[in-house]
Order: structure tokens, then sequence, then C-alpha cells
């Protein structure tokens, strides 16, 4: 955080975080095991698809005796609730389910998930939770762009912020324009959206001819896609305004699974009331140890409409003991997805890792795309970034050769890089895509 950067007031007494918050080590691994048992029978005896699986692994609710057992028990995977669509995961009749959301399905058939009134009640109480770790309070207003509709960010955040007692600002994304003149006009302190539109809203700041520094806010959550140590700078810097990082998934529950504390950033704290993290070998399965980087396993604690047992992320952290909140767990931020890695002549490659060395090269902007081709039988990568507005031609010709030595001393990979105008590449809204794939089939 910048020497000049706002705070937002007092780091919250022990005494006004939720029961939870304070538990013990050895308190909440208790609630963990009688909420986990509860959830493994009520996933058996109500969803005939985890009824076969267990059955086909040779294993039963009452196997579980302690956390550990968990390993035991089958993962779910995407393709589960893709194969189940649309309801055939659900544990509790039509009638009891009082919210339905889904993913866009652009790949195939949507991912569908429900919630009953206690899920949503349970939703709205770990957002208010995560909000108030970011540093929201009641009083504040909260600038919401994330997408209201199917996707579970926008109303997942709007129902945490009045239930903390703040103010919901429900703009939702798009008309960036319009999100600046929100801004400056209402006078929010927070704002929730991904980081790379947030990116786009400093840009029109600028564009505007606004001081983006002069703005309200105080505070940025930022969540539904990975974002680095150098992103975070990059906002600050620009913004003077704290930049936190928010995680979640709807499979899971939607944003709130876990949440970065103000007061300490240093990774996101997981609500393990509600959600059972795991981190396993991407590979084979195989469990590892709390330090040890793998993909994001989690098991609903306390689901009623959708219970998820051993749920594969495709993720990529490391789980370590907590801090700001000592009982629960921190993931680290998320370095990559296990299905979004490039393998490059034989390197795997993930975009976060072209983000950190984009974001320390001067003259290019934040903004950048990755292109991959083929050239005669081999696979070739292009870092399409954009120039700093003030940036000579001089300058991206030592940019776009710093970038390629870069990239080959700290990732192993060699790239091409070509430096385009200001405001060439399509700005981001809702979740980033940063790869286009145009490799011959």
């Amino acid at each position: 955080m910048t020497a000049t950067a706002r705070r937002l007031g007092e780091v919250p007494a022990p005494a006004t975080l939720d029961p939870a918050e304070r538990m013990s080590v050895d308190e909440l691994r208790a609630l963990q095991l009688d909420r986990l048992r509860w959830t493994l029978r009520h996933a058996y005896d109500n969803v005939p698809f985890y009824r076969r699986s267990f059955d086909a692994a040779g294993v039963h609710p009452e196997d579980c005796r302690e956390l550990s057992d968990l390993a035991k028990f089958p993962t779910t995977s995407k393709a589960d609730l893709r194969d189940n669509y649309p309801f055939d995961l659900f544990a509790v009749p039509q009638d009891q389910v009082r919210r339905i959301h889904a993913s866009s399905g652009t790949t195939g058939r949507p991912t569908v998930v429900g919630y009953t009134a206690k899920d949503i009640d349970t939703w709205a109480t770990v957002m208010a939770r995560s909000i108030r770790a970011a540093g929201g309070r009641p009083g504040h207003k909260v600038h919401n762009a994330y997408g209201y509709g199917l996707f579970t960010g926008g109303l997942g955040a709007h129902y945490g912020i009045e239930k903390l007692g703040a103010t919901a600002i429900p703009v939702s994304g798009g008309m960036t324009p319009r999100q600046v003149q929100l801004i400056q006009d209402f006078r929010p302190e927070i704002i929730m959206l991904t980081p790379s539109y947030m990116l786009t809203i400093i840009d029109e700041f600028e564009k505007q001819g606004i001081d983006p520094r002069s703005s309200s806010l105080q505070v940025g959550i930022f969540g539904a896609e990975p974002w680095t140590e150098q992103m975070r700078a990059e906002i600050e810097q620009r913004m003077d305004m704290h930049a936190v990082d928010i995680y979640g998934l709807s499979e899971v529950m939607g944003p709130g699974v876990s949440q970065e504390c103000v007061e300490s950033k240093d990774g996101l704290h997981v609500w393990e009331d509600h959600f059972l993290p795991e981190v396993v070998d991407p590979l084979d399965g195989t469990p590892l140890r709390d330090g040890e980087e793998g993909e994001l396993l989690f098991t609903s604690l306390t689901k009623e409409a959708l219970p998820i047992i051993r749920y594969r992320t495709r993720d990529l952290t490391t789980l370590l003991p907590g801090t700001a909140r000592p009982g629960m767990r921190r993931m680290q931020k998320i370095t990559g997805r296990s299905d979004d890695m490039i393998i490059l002549r034989g390197v795997n490659v993930f975009p976060t890792q072209i983000e950190e060395v984009v974001l320390r090269t001067h003259g290019l902007s934040p903004h950048f795309q990755l292109v991959l081709t083929t050239e005669g039988r081999m696979d070739a990568l292009t870092v399409r970034a954009e120039a700093r507005p003030d940036a000579s031609a001089e300058r991206r010709a030592d940019a776009a050769a710093e970038l390629v030595t870069a990239v080959k001393e700290t990732v192993g990979v060699t790239v091409a890089c070509e430096v385009v105008d200001p405001e060439t590449l399509e700005r981001s809204v809702g979740k980033l895509q940063r790869l286009k794939d145009l490799r011959q089939r």
C-alpha cells in the first residue's frame, strides 16, 4: 500500500467478529466434523449420484469418523454437474428451492446450482463477513459492479452488503463512463468487481480528466479471476485505495468462500465453518499437506439444496495457517488453473506468470492478451500488450525486448511480443479471457 493511502479505520476488535471467527482450532475442527458427517449423510440419502458414487468407491457416510477420512470419498467434477443437468444433484424437493443460478454454458451444458432459504441466509452471512474483513462497515456505500443475473457474483455480493448493514448500489457491469459518474456522484467507500474491470474503470477516470486518487473509494474487493501482487500494486498506486482478494465459485456457494483481510493482505482466510478445503496433486488426486501447492478441493458443510463433496475447483493454491483470523486457514492467491495452463514446448505456462512480467515492464500498460498460433509443427505464443499513453516508439521497442527477455529468464519459454496502441485490446467487464487460441487443429 502506498504511504498516502487512506485508511478505513481501526482493525476490528475480536469481540466484534462472528463467534466462528473467534473459535480455537480444536473447536473449529469439532464443528467441522459434526457438519461434515451431516453433509455426507444428507448427500448419500437424497442425491442418487452421490449414493452411486459412494457405493462404487466402497465408502459410506458412517465411515467418516475424523476429518482425514474425507480423503476416502470420491471427488466431484464440473462434468458431474453437467451430466446431472439440470436438477439431479439437488438434495431437497423443488418446492424448497428459493433460487437457481447457473454458469454461462459457453462450452456445453451450464452448471446449475440451487439454494434453499437457509442456504441464501448462509451465503449472505459469509459475504457480510467477507466484506467486513475487507474493511467494510455498516453505513458504508458499496458500488457493486459484479454482473447480476444467473452469474452468482452480483446477487451474492448484494445480499452480503445488505446483511452487513451497508448500502448496496447495484450497478452491475458495463457502461463504464456511467460507472465513473456514479462513483463521483454517490461517493461510495467500497467497490466490488473483477480486477481487470477495475483497471478499465481507472482508465476511464483518466480519460475523463479525473484523478482516480481523488475518488471516494477506499477499498476494492476483487475476485472472479486470478490476479497478481503486481496487479494489486498497480491498482493501489493509481487509485490510492486498498485492493483485497475475494474467492468463491458457484458450485461451492458463490463469492464469499474465502476473503483476504485488509489488515494483513497475506492470503484469503477460508470460512471453514461452512467450507472444508483440501489441496491435492492435480494429476493423481493424492492429498497434500498444508504448505504444498496443488489443486484446491472444497466440501460444503452446511448447504441444503446442493451439497458438494470434494469438488475439484481446478484452481492451484497452497493452504497455510491463519493470521488475522487465527483459527481459519488461509489459501494463497490463486496462481492459475490446471485447465488454463498452456504447455508450450514442454514448459507449463500460466497467464498470471506473464502478467507479472507485463506489469513490471516500463512502458507497458496492464492490458494484454496471449495469442497461441502454430508455426510449422510447433506452437508459438505472442504477448500483445498495450503501450502506456506516454510511451515513445523507442520505449515501445525496448519494452518488447525487455518482456521477451524477462519471460525467457523467469518462465523458461521463448515468446514474441507485439506492443500495440493504447485502447486497442478489448476491455473486460466481467471475467477476463486472456488467451486467444488460433492454433491449427
